[in-house]
Formats: structure tokens, C-alpha cells, sequence
């Protein structure tokens, strides 16, 4: 008996004294990037130690330890023997200036930034119905996102890409590591699926040396990874009005080495408008895996399959009365597009040592429509094959810490559209689109490259430089394979190589108050269909839009963190402007006739009205005032110099609120207010000012130990507000016919639906 007793005493000495060897590796979830000098503390003792700068570490603990670092959710983990792990932190809501930005070139964190720097959250996306990305993209400052309907949209920022007819443009989008942006210089993000993103990171201005420097800036999309160690199954399905419909089913499973994270989705619309349906399947493959303690590779694949009717852009009189109406010519033909989109990328990540590492990515993608229209049939083809490597060291020099990091990216781009007559007008109404004659047969191909490199010197406690240059060259190849009336179109041809430096300072007054400021060179190429004159031929005498913005700014914080936010002063000045010459119906030309001057104030605040143990209640406010003007704008006997920018609205401002409960019990509203928007570059067409109100309720629980769900009820436009969406700026009247400026918004509608999770 006693020698049991003993046994019993010594077990138990050993169970409440044992001491576990553990090595690891700290990364932020959204990005897979390690964090350094994250805190991991043995609960039991207090001991404490450090992540390096590669995010390892080895640590002696009793039994539980603890992992923290500013701008993300602490962690408790449980240690049950000698053992390697990998710890992923996610980022917190409220502290998002902490977080880690340009964790793929230079990382930092957001409140050193010298740019301005915008984060959304995984909670932020998924405050609305998400399916649609204008709601969120449209509270972030200086950021307005147009959609006429689910696959017509147009994004700019500070006002660049207002102009583009079709589409976003002069802004650079990446998916990881993978160029979104084609060889045309436009960029679909709206086409992947919101749930495989974890995060939103928006430079605004062309600041971002490392990702290319569009006039706009640069929008990253992180994917959406799972944690090592972990396995999950999510289904989610929600109704809403219209006929709206969305399904995601996600299976997640992570080990010690490896994840792998696969989800589908299809997203269906039955549409406001006649002509309008919707329909969006998706697959998204996001992987990664750990190679031992030097060597990470990581995975993105999506492919959308995405089928939609156009109703087009509607006059003043059918916008007031019928607006639920098709465009008459496009609802008789019926016009659609209907596209196949895949994009594949791999990303390697070796660390030489803790003070040098490089980053390689190779990647492809291509793109297939069919898209008929009343003046034509369109059939393109695209595929895209690219590489982008660069390395990222820290290195001492006359006793001052320099991060840098230098680079390239080749990108080729091969695309062939076809044109043929629609007969629709021949066949009785109801027909649609029938394909005739073939018109035209272009094969092109865009490449270009790119190398920079950039700095961050910091020079004391408090003040820190970040230096950058961004080097492009851009060559076109077109081949005409259908020559019409002897006029041939083919050629070589290329822009001269454009050099864009930037220059930024971060300065800390004290623990409340940090200003920036910088000043950026930028540049955006001509899309395709701006580089060519109406009868087919490249117009040698095109030429990129250029500018230089300069940025002064700060971030803020107060009563111990409940109150932060940012402000930013800019003035951008374009030249080279890009203007849209029509000459008949839906048929135009680019060239280069003006200036513009983009001045603009951008203001964030958060304020924490109330924490407890019990709940939360959060407020926002978000503002963007514009001023751009025409500085020299002169296009035939017209003068346009002064007028307002068209497609910009003079302001934008958001007041929301959150509410968050423990016992599970969530909402949210958002109240927007948007001011009239030049429909024309003679500012004799604007459309109105609007407000929008948006809300969302649901409750979250728990069953058992395993399964997670939430339901969910939300509401858009609760004020019932007649607007107009997006415009389709200089719209003229053919044939006696009034211009068609307006896209109608949707009216007061619904929706919901539940989440459920199971994760081990």
C-alpha cells in the first residue's frame, strides 16, 4: 500500500512539475507571415521569451503558455509533451493600426506605415450579405466602388479610374502574390468568392513600390488559409430578395507540415431589372506547407465559372419611371457574357539566415468569355503566365537598422478577341442574339516588367524613412488576323520605360500621435481598347497617364485606445489624362488630352462606446471630401478646364454602429451618405445625392465542444432610396435617342441565412 501511495505522490509530483521542450514558429492566419518579438509566457512561472525575426522560438514550459503581440488576439495553448508547433495569430478588430502590413516585402506594422494604409477585416467583410464587395469597399476613405449590377462594376480610388467605361482600371490588384490586374491593365476582383479572403489591404495612392505603382494604388486580397493543427467543415446558406441565393460548403484540415483549404460556392440572382440574372460558381484551393525550419511553400488556385444578362445603362426618363426596365436594344438581343476564369499560383519562401530570406512565385491564370451585344459578339481569350521573386534582408549601416528589399516581376499576357455581326434584329423578338459574319480576329500580346526595390531606415525611436523606386516597361505585339478594307492593325510597339520614386517619413510625436507623410511618382498604360483608333489601328501617338501625389497625414489614438483613427491631407496631379472620344454608338477611342488635380481629405474614427465582460458597442466614421477638377482639359472646341471629374461623387461619409455580446447576440448599421456625381465632362449631367442605410442581426452559439453556428437576418437600403448605382459617364444619344447615364440601385430588399462550423 504504501509503495503505491508513493507511486501515486511521485505521479502526481511529475504531472504538476514536468517541464516540455517546445520550438516554434508565430505567424499572423491571414497571411502565414512570421511575427516577430511576439511574446510566448509560461502561465504557470511567468518565464517569458521572444519570437526572432523569422517568428521562432524555443522556450522551456510547465504546462500552458501564452502568446501575445500588439494588433492581435492573445492565445492560450496547452503543452502535454516535448513537441514543435506552430502558432497562428488573428488579428484584432478594434487594434488594427498594430497589424502587420507588407508582410510579403518589408514588414511592419500599419501604424509605422508612411502611406495610407486601410485594413478590412474578416470581421468587416462579413458584416453584409457577402456577396456583394461595393458595401464594404465603400466605408473605407477615399474608396468608391460604382456597381450597376453584380458583374458591372467600377473601382477608384481618389478618383483614379472614374473615367474607365468598362470595368476597373489604373489600379493594381493582387490574390496573394498573384497579379489580378491582366495585361489590359484592368483587374475583376468582384469575380472571386468572398469567403476564401481573409483580409483586405488597400495602399491607396501610388505609393506600394513592391506590388506596381497604378495611379489609383493597390488593393491585396489575402487568402484565406487555415490553422496548422486544425480541421474544419463549414456550410453556409442564405435567401434574400430578388431571387438571391448563396451556398458555400468549406472543408479545412491542417497538420504539424501542412493545410489544405477547399471551397465552393454559387452565388444566384434572379435580378431586379429584366435581362439581369446571375449565376457564380466557384472552387478556391488555398495550401501551405511547412519544409522544415528554412522552407515554406504556399498554394492558391480559384476558378470561376460565371454566367450574367446585362440590362445596361438606362435615360432619365427610364430611370424616373421604368427602372426596372432592360435597355431596349440590349434586352431584345439579350446580351449576356458568359466566363471561365482560372488562376493557379505557387509561392516559395526560404530563409537564408534570420536577417535574409527571398520569395518566389510563379503563376497563370486564364480567362474565356462569350459576351454577346447589340452591336457586336465578342469571344476573347486570355492566358497568362508570370514570375515574381524577390528578397527581403535586414542589414546595419553606420549603426542604424535598415529593412530592404529588391526585386522583379515578368509578366506575359496573350490575348485574342473576335468580333461577329449580331443578327438579332433579323429573327422574331424573343430570339436573342444570333451570330453572323465574322467582323474582326486580334491577337495581342501585353507584357511587360517591373523592378524595384525599397527601404525602411529607421533612424531613431521615433522617425523612420521609407525609400522606394519602381522601374516598368510595357510591349505590345498585335497581330490582325483579319484584315478588312486593307487597313491592318499588326505591329510592335512599346512604351519608353517609366521610373517612379517615392519618398515617406513616419514620426512619432508621442504614444498618441504618429504623422506621415510622402511623395510618389505613378503611372497607368492604356487598356487595350484605348491604345487602338476606331478603324482597328494602334494609335502610335498614346501614351500612359502620369502623376504625382504628395500625402501628409496621421494616426491618432486616445483614452487608452477607445478612441483612434487616421487623417490624411493629398493632393494627386495627373497629366497625360486618358479622354474617351465617341464616335457613334458604343463605338470610341482614347487620347491623351488633359490634366487633372485630385485634392482630397480622408478621416477615419473609431470610438469604443461601451466594453464589459458581457458587451461591446463600437461606432465609426468614416469621410472622404473631394475636390478634383479638370486642370487642363481641352478636346476639340470644347473646353472643359475647371469642371469637376467626372464619375466622382464630391463626398462620401460613413456613420456605423457594432454591437457585440457574449451570449452571442451581434448587429450592426451602417448609415452612408453620398454627394451628387458628374455624369459628363461638360458637368450639365449629375446624378443626385443619396443616403443608404444597411443593417444586419444574428446570434451566434455553440453545440457541444465541436460545432459552431450563426444565423443571420440583414437588410440594404432600409430608406428605400431611388439612386443610381453607377453611371456610365459621357453617354451620348444616338439616332434621336436620349444618352443612357444611369444604372438604377436596388431598392429596400432582404436577406438570410445560417453558418454552420465544425472544427476539431
Amino acid at each position: 500500500m504504501k509503495k503505491i501511495i508513493l507511486l501515486l505522490f511521485l505521479f502526481l509530483y511529475y504531472a504538476t512539475n514536468a517541464q516540455f521542450n517546445i520550438s516554434g514558429l508565430v505567424i499572423d492566419n491571414t497571411t502565414l507571415t512570421p511575427i516577430k518579438n511576439a511574446t510566448i509566457v509560461d502561465v504557470e512561472t511567468g518565464n517569458k521569451t521572444f519570437s526572432s525575426n523569422n517568428g521562432t522560438f524555443k522556450f522551456i514550459s510547465n504546462g500552458t503558455i501564452e502568446i501575445s503581440f500588439s494588433g492581435y488576439q492573445t492565445k492560450k495553448i496547452t503543452i502535454t509533451n516535448d513537441q514543435s508547433i506552430t502558432i497562428s495569430l488573428n488579428p484584432d478588430i478594434n487594434l488594427l493600426q498594430e497589424v502587420i502590413i507588407n508582410s510579403q516585402s518589408i514588414s511592419l506594422q500599419k501604424k509605422y506605415a508612411t502611406d495610407a494604409v486601410a485594413i478590412i477585416s474578416n470581421q468587416e467583410i462579413n458584416r453584409g450579405n457577402t456577396i456583394e464587395l461595393n458595401p464594404i469597399l465603400n466605408k473605407v476613405p477615399g474608396v468608391f466602388m460604382q456597381n450597376g449590377t453584380l458583374n458591372t462594376n467600377r473601382i477608384t480610388i481618389r478618383g483614379i479610374g472614374a473615367r474607365n467605361l468598362f470595368g476597373t482600371a489604373n489600379i493594381r490588384t493582387y490574390f496573394g502574390d498573384i497579379p489580378l490586374t491582366d495585361g489590359n491593365g484592368e483587374s475583376s476582383i468582384e469575380d472571386l468568392e468572398l469567403a476564401s479572403i481573409s483580409r483586405i489591404d488597400i495602399h491607396k495612392g501610388p505609393s506600394s513600390s513592391s506590388y506596381g505603382v497604378g495611379l489609383g494604388g493597390t488593393i491585396l486580397l489575402r487568402p484565406d488559409f487555415i490553422d496548422r493543427q486544425a480541421t474544419e467543415a463549414v456550410f453556409s446558406s442564405s435567401l434574400g430578395s430578388y431571387g438571391l441565393s448563396r451556398n458555400i460548403a468549406k472543408i479545412a484540415i491542417g497538420s504539424k507540415k501542412s493545410t489544405v483549404n477547399i471551397i465552393y460556392s454559387n452565388n444566384h440572382f434572379d435580378g431586379y431589372r429584366d435581362n439581369n440574372t446571375y449565376n457564380r460558381n466557384t472552387v478556391t484551393v488555398t495550401s501551405s506547407i511547412h519544409s522544415g525550419e528554412k522552407n515554406n511553400f504556399s498554394i492558391i488556385a480559384s476558378y470561376v465559372d460565371l454566367k450574367a444578362e446585362i440590362p445596361s445603362s438606362l435615360n432619365q426618363d427610364d430611370f424616373d419611371n421604368n427602372p426596372r426596365n432592360a435597355a431596349f436594344t440590349w434586352g431584345q438581343s439579350q446580351a449576356f457574357e458568359d466566363i471561365m476564369y482560372g488562376i493557379l499560383g505557387l509561392t516559395w519562401k526560404h530563409d537564408y539566415n534570420q536577417s535574409f530570406s527571398q520569395h518566389t512565385s510563379i503563376f497563370t491564370s486564364f480567362r474565356n468569355n462569350n459576351e454577346p451585344r447589340p452591336f457586336n459578339i465578342l469571344k476573347e481569350t486570355s492566358n497568362t503566365i508570370g514570375i515574381r521573386s524577390r528578397i527581403v534582408g535586414v542589414s546595419n549601416f553606420l549603426n542604424k537598422k535598415w529593412n530592404w528589399t529588391a526585386g522583379g516581376e515578368l509578366f506575359l499576357d496573350f490575348y485574342n478577341g473576335k468580333t461577329f455581326e449580331n443578327l438579332y434584329e433579323d429573327f422574331p423578338i424573343g430570339t436573342g442574339s444570333v451570330l453572323g459574319n465574322q467582323l474582326s480576329d486580334l491577337d495581342e500580346k501585353r507584357n511587360y516588367y517591373n523592378v524595384f526595390a525599397e527601404t525602411n531606415l529607421k533612424l531613431n525611436d521615433k522617425l523612420q524613412f521609407n525609400l522606394g523606386i519602381h522601374l516598368n516597361q510595357t510591349f505590345f505585339d498585335i497581330d490582325d488576323e483579319f484584315l478588312s478594307d486593307n487597313e491592318d492593325s499588326s505591329g510592335s510597339f512599346d512604351f519608353d520605360p517609366i521610373l517612379s520614386p517615392k519618398v515617406g517619413l513616419n514620426y512619432q510625436l508621442n504614444s498618441n500621435f504618429i504623422l506621415f507623410g510622402n511623395i510618389a511618382h505613378g503611372f497607368s498604360t492604356p487598356t487595350t481598347s484605348e491604345t487602338l483608333l476606331p478603324d482597328g489601328v494602334f494609335n502610335p501617338d498614346i501614351r500612359p497617364e502620369i502623376g504625382w501625389n504628395y500625402e501628409i497625414g496621421t494616426r491618432y489614438k486616445f483614452l487608452k485606445s477607445k478612441l483612434y483613427g487616421s487623417i490624411s491631407i493629398y493632393t494627386l496631379r495627373v497629366q497625360d489624362l486618358l479622354v474617351t472620344r465617341r464616335t457613334e454608338e458604343d463605338n470610341f477611342f482614347a487620347i491623351n488630352a488633359g490634366k487633372t488635380i485630385h485634392n482630397g481629405i480622408e478621416a477615419a474614427l473609431n470610438y469604443r462606446l461601451l466594453k464589459t465582460r458581457q458587451t461591446q458597442l463600437n461606432l465609426f466614421i468614416n469621410a472622404t471630401i473631394n475636390d478634383y477638377e479638370f486642370d487642363d482639359f481641352v478636346d476639340l472646341d470644347a473646353d472643359f478646364s475647371g469642371n469637376d471629374v467626372t464619375g466622382v461623387p464630391s463626398h462620401v461619409i460613413n456613420l456605423g454602429i457594432d454591437l457585440i455580446t457574449k451570449k452571442g447576440i451581434y448587429g450592426n448599421l451602417n448609415f452612408q451618405t453620398v454627394g451628387e456625381i458628374p455624369a459628363n465632362d461638360q458637368n450639365t449631367v449629375f446624378s443626385n445625392h443619396y443616403e443608404l442605410l444597411h443593417g444586419k442581426i444574428g446570434y451566434t452559439n455553440t453545440i457541444g465542444k465541436h460545432v459552431f453556428y450563426d444565423l443571420f437576418l440583414g437588410a440594404n437600403n432600409i430608406l428605400d432610396t431611388k439612386y443610381a448605382s453607377q453611371l456610365q459617364i459621357n453617354a451620348r444619344g444616338f439616332g434621336g435617342n436620349a444618352p443612357r447615364y444611369f444604372y438604377p440601385g436596388l431598392p429596400f430588399n432582404m436577406y438570410g441565412g445560417i453558418n454552420i462550423k465544425y472544427r476539431l
